[in-house]
C-alpha cells in the first residue's frame, strides 16, 4: 500500500493552478512606469517557445518585446511525474536607454479557491532557539510574509503550504535575498497570491537582466496534510536533491574534524601535520569519516577566523598547500570539506586594498560586501576558488556568509535603483556557483549563512545544507523541533551529537557531557557530524563504533522513505518525541522513540503509519530485541513504548503481506 502515490486526482489539479502558457494568463505582473502590465501583453508581440529538458520536464518559454526594447520572458516547467508547475520570469533592456522604473515585479500571481483556506508556514531560521517554528494561519485576512536582511531564510521561510479542505498547495520559493509573499482573499472562497523581491524599483540600464523570484507550486488532492508532506519529499529526492559524481543523489555522510587544533578558535589552529594525525588517529581506531571538515581559519588569520579576504593557505600551517591533506582524504576514500565566505570581505585584508571598486561598503563598518553582482569581480573570484579546489582536491565545497547584506545594499543604491544590487548580486551568486560545479564535476556544495539563512528553493537545487542553524546544537528538545521542519522541507540535512544537558537535573543550564547513545539518537538525521574528538577515551570510540552503523541504515531510511511524525514537538525536555520513516518500496522502515531528559511519562504510545494486510517484524539494532505485530494492530491499537528518562530505541522493521486466512 502506497498511500503517498500520486494519483489522477493529483494530476488533475497541476492544470488547475497556474499551469497556462498563453501569454495573456502567465501569473506575471510588474508595473513600467505608469503603465501596470499583466502577463505579457498583445503589443509586446509574444511567441511561445516548447522544449523538452527531460522526460519528465518540459519548459514553456514565452518572450515578448516592445518598440523601446523592453523584452519579458517568462518560463515554465511542467512536470510530467509530479502535478508540480515553476515559474520564473526575467526583464531585459535591450535598448539604448534606460526603462522607466520597474516597480511591483511578481510572479505566482493569480487567485486559488477552496473551503477555509489556510496558510502553514515557518520563521526559519532566525539565530536564535525561537527559530524553525510553524504556524498554521487562516486567510480570513490578509497575511504578508517577508524576509529580513537580504537573506531567504529569516523571518519567513521560503517553503509554505496552502491548504483547504479539497486540497494542498506546496509552495517553494527560489530568492536568495529579500523576498515577499502576499495572501488576501478574493470573492467568495478565493485567496490571491503573489511574491516578489521585497524591494524592487529600479530602472534598466541598456543591456542589463533583471530577473523573479522562482517559484514553485506542488499539488496534492484532498485533506491529508502527511500525505502533501511525502509528495513534496518525494518531489525534493527527485528533482532537487544534487547528485554526486556517479550522477547518483548525495548519500549519508558522516564528517570528522580536528575542532580548535592547538587550542585555537574554530580552524585557526588546524595545520598539515594536526590533520593528517588526525585523520590516522580515527582511521586506526575503527572509525572511517566520509567527510574531513576543515572549517574558518585556515588562511593567514592570525587565529582571528573573521579576518578574511586573503584567499590561501596559511604558509606557517600548510606550507605545501592543500594539496597534501587533500591527497590523504582521496588515498582514504573521504570526502575533503573546505570552508569559505567570499562575499564577506575584511575591510583590510587582501582583497580589499587590491580591488577596493569591487567591493560595497558601509561607512562604520569594517567588513565589505564582494559584489558578485559585478561580471569582472565575479570571474576573479571564480579563477581563485577554482585553483583552490583544484590544488587542494576539495570535493565539498562550503560556502558561509555570516552578516546581513540588506544594509549595505541599501547604503549603496539611488532611489531609482533600490533593488538593483541585490538583484544582481543573487544573479551572480547562483551563476558563480553554476561555474564551479561545471569547472568541478560532482563538486559537492554546502549552503550555510550563520546557520541555515539561505537556504531556498534556487539555492537547494545547487546545494545541501550542512549547517542548517548555528543554534542549539546540543539542545536536544529544541533540535527535535528544528528536525521536524527540516523533514518536511529540505530532508538532506546535517546534525551533531552533542549533549549539553545538565546530568543533575537533565537540564540545559551550564550542561554538557560526553557523546553517549543517546547523543546519537536525537542525532538521527542524513548526515552527522560526529562530535568524538581523535584523542577521546576508548570507551567513547566504542560506543562510536557501535552506533555508527545504526546510524547509517536510519540515514539511509529517511532518504528513502516517507516521513511520519509521531508526537508532538514542542522544544520541552518534559515531552516524549517520536518518528517513523517508512519506504513502501522496499518494504522496510523505522520507528524511533526519544523520552527526553525530564519528562514524566514512564511510557508513550504512537499510532504509526502501518498496512492492517501486512505483519511488521521489529528489532532493535542497539539491545538485539526483537518483536513482531499485525499490522491491523499497528494500525487501530498503536505502539507503546516504556523508556527511562534521557533514553531512546530504534526499531527497525520489515514488513510482508499476511498469507491467506492468517
Amino acid at each position: 500500500m502506497d498511500k503517498n502515490a500520486i494519483t489522477a486526482q493529483d494530476m488533475f489539479l497541476q492544470k488547475r493552478f497556474f499551469y497556462s502558457h498563453n501569454p495573456d494568463d502567465i501569473p506575471l505582473s510588474f508595473c513600467l512606469g505608469e503603465r501596470e502590465i499583466c502577463g505579457i501583453p498583445s503589443d509586446f508581440h509574444p511567441r511561445i517557445e516548447r522544449f523538452s529538458v527531460d522526460r519528465n520536464l518540459t519548459a514553456f518559454v514565452v518572450t515578448g518585446e516592445n518598440e523601446d526594447g523592453f523584452e519579458i520572458r517568462a518560463e515554465q516547467l511542467v512536470y510530467a511525474d509530479f502535478p508540480a508547475t515553476e515559474w520564473v520570469a526575467h526583464l531585459t533592456n535591450k535598448g539604448t536607454k534606460n526603462t522607466p522604473i520597474v516597480s511591483r515585479f511578481r510572479i505566482g500571481c493569480g487567485e486559488v479557491f477552496g473551503t477555509d483556506p489556510a496558510l502553514y508556514h515557518s520563521n526559519g531560521d532566525i539565530c536564535s532557539n525561537d527559530g524553525y517554528e510553524t504556524y498554521t494561519t487562516p486567510l480570513s485576512s490578509p497575511l504578508h510574509l517577508a524576509s529580513v536582511g537580504g537573506v531567504s531564510c529569516h523571518t519567513a521561510f521560503p517553503y509554505m503550504r496552502f491548504m483547504t479542505k479539497e486540497y494542498s498547495l506546496s509552495v517553494a520559493v527560489g530568492w536568495t535575498g529579500g523576498w515577499e509573499a502576499d495572501f488576501a482573499p478574493s470573492g467568495t472562497n478565493g485567496i490571491r497570491m503573489e511574491f516578489g523581491q521585497r524591494r524592487c524599483h529600479f530602472t534598466l540600464y541598456p543591456g542589463e537582466t533583471m530577473r523573479s523570484p522562482r517559484v514553485l507550486f506542488l499539488a496534492c488532492a484532498g485533506e491529508d496534510r502527511v500525505r502533501a508532506m511525502n509528495q513534496y519529499r518525494r518531489f525534493y529526492f527527485s528533482h532537487i536533491l544534487p547528485c554526486e559524481a556517479n550522477g547518483h543523489p548525495i548519500r549519508p555522510k558522516c564528517c570528522m574534524h580536528v575542532f580548535m587544533a592547538e587550542g585555537k578558535p574554530e580552524f585557526t589552529g588546524a595545520s598539515e601535520k594536526n590533520q593528517v594525525q588526525g585523520i590516522d588517529d580515527y582511521l586506526s581506531r575503527g572509525l572511517h569519516p566520509d567527510v574531513w571538515w576543515l572549517d574558518a581559519g585556515w588562511y593567514p588569520c592570525d587565529y582571528d577566523w573573521p579576518r578574511i579576504g586573503n584567499w590561501m593557505p596559511d604558509p606557517a600551517r600548510f606550507p605545501n598547500g592543500l594539496g597534501p591533506l587533500g591527497r590523504k582524504c582521496e588515498e582514504n576514500g573521504m570526502q575533503f570539506l573546505l570552508w569559505f565566505e567570499p562575499e564577506r570581505v575584511r575591510l583590510s585584508e587582501k582583497l580589499a586594498l587590491e580591488h577596493p571598486e569591487w567591493v560595497l561598503k558601509k561607512e562604520g563598518w569594517g567588513d565589505g560586501l564582494f559584489n558578485l553582482g559585478n561580471p569582472k569581480a565575479r570571474a576573479y573570484i571564480t579563477d581563485l576558488i577554482d585553483g583552490i579546489i583544484k590544488e587542494g582536491h576539495v570535493s565539498i565545497y562550503r560556502q558561509d556568509f555570516n552578516f546581513e547584506p540588506q544594509p549595505i545594499w541599501d547604503a549603496n543604491e539611488t532611489e531609482d535603483r533600490i533593488g538593483a544590487l541585490e538583484n544582481l548580486h543573487i544573479q551572480g551568486y547562483l551563476a558563480y556557483w553554476d561555474a564551479l560545479r561545471d569547472r568541478n564535476p560532482g563538486l559537492i556544495l554546502d549552503s550555510c549563512a550563520s546557520g541555515g539563512r539561505r537556504n531556498d528553493l534556487d539555492t537547494m537545487r545547487r546545494a545541501v545544507p550542512l549547517q542548517y542553524t548555528d543554534m542549539a546544537l546540543g539542545v536536544h528538545p529544541i533540535k527535535q523541533k528544528q528536525h521536524r521542519l527540516m523533514f518536511e522541507w529540505i530532508p538532506y540535512f546535517r546534525a551533531h551529537n552533542y549533549n549539553w544537558d545538565n546530568a543533575q537535573d537533565g537540564s540545559y543550564i551550564n550542561g554538557g557531557r560526553d557523546i553517549d547513545e543517546y547523543a546519537y539518537q536525537v542525532a538521527l538525521a542524513p548526515a552527522l557530524t560526529d562530535v568524538l574528538t581523535h584523542d577521546a577515551p576508548e570507551s567513547l570510540f566504542a560506543i562510536a563504533r557501535k552506533m555508527h552503523p545504526i546510524w547509517r541504515c536510519c540515514a539511509e531510511l529517511e532518504l528513502c522513505g516517507d516521513y511520519y511524525p509521531l508526537s508532538l514537538c514542542r522544544k520541552s525536555s518534559d515531552d516524549w518525541y517520536a518518528m517513523q520513516f517508512d519506504n513502501p518500496k522496499d518494504s522496510k522502515g523505522f520507528i524511533q522513540f526519544i523520552r527526553n531528559t525530564t519528562s514524566k511519562d514512564e511510557s508513550f504510545t504512537v499510532r504509526p503509519f502501518a498496512d492492517p494486510s501486512c505483519v511488521y517484524s521489529f528489532r532493535d539494532p542497539v539491545s538485539g530485541a526483537q518483536m513482531q505485530l499485525d499490522g491491523k494492530v499497528l494500525a487501530e491499537e498503536g505502539l507503546t513504548q516504556m523508556l527511562p528518562q534521557r533514553s531512546g530505541v530504534i526499531w527497525l522493521y520489515t514488513k510482508q503481506e499476511k498469507l491467506p486466512n492468517a
